[in-house]
């Protein structure tokens, strides 16, 4: 079930990533394949459907192995396991993460609505990825354990589209583009995916020029 949260004020939005909006064209588009299309379980709560933009993306790795295997079939195994253990062990109602990314480069919906709600461009469904940061960014799980190798560049490559895209939906600046650890204490996304921010960032602005 999702709950909508109303707010009685709007949160001002930079356009991205310093044009006005409308001068943008807009980034190559990125299928996202549904909680439905990997055979999500239904949540075991509410999902809160927060009522304005979200101000920013956080980065995140999963810490799963680093396998060869970017098939879809593991993209999709790969959300099941994350939404089993954040389900399970972690006691949430759902996947914590609003998207995932793939080594295959392929991004699946995380949390229930998280699809619905960047579709309207207007709203964002409150995560389980950082605390105080849930109802305000976009939390995106990469695959893999990034502590001390790169994403693969398909990964790469699908996560700088996909940002792009994001940016362009909601109206993120570029520069709102952060890792899990800028926000709490953790080594989340991985020493060596966090050194890779900047050139992140800098490849999404690309994106619009």
């Amino acid at each position: 079930m999702i709950r909508r949260r109303a707010f009685l004020t709007t949160l001002a939005v930079t356009a991205v990533p310093a044009a006005p909006a409308a001068a943008l064209a807009a980034p190559p588009a990125v299928p996202v394949h549904s909680c439905a299309d990997w055979g999500a379980r239904p949540p075991a709560g509410l999902i809160e459907v927060v009522n304005r933009k979200p101000q920013r993306i956080l980065i995140h790795h999963s810490t799963s192995p680093n396998l060869d295997d970017q098939s879809i079939g593991r993209a999709y195994e790969h959300a099941r396991w994350i939404q089993n253990v954040h389900m399970d062990q972690n006691g949430w109602v759902d996947s914590g993460q609003h998207f995932s990314n793939s080594r295959g480069g392929i991004v699946v919906e995380g949390r229930h609505g998280s699809l619905a709600a960047l579709e309207s461009g207007t709203s964002m469904v409150a995560g389980a990825h950082c605390p105080g940061q849930n109802d305000v960014a976009i939390g995106i799980e990469n695959e893999g354990l990034y502590m001390d190798i790169s994403p693969p560049v398909t990964q790469w490559e699908s996560l700088v589209a996909f940002c792009a895209h994001l940016c362009f939906r909601y109206g993120i600046p570029t520069s709102e583009i952060f890792g899990h650890r800028d926000f709490t204490v953790t080594q989340c996304p991985g020493d060596a995916l966090y050194a890779l921010l900047p050139r992140l960032r800098s490849e999404v602005t690309a994106l619009f020029r």
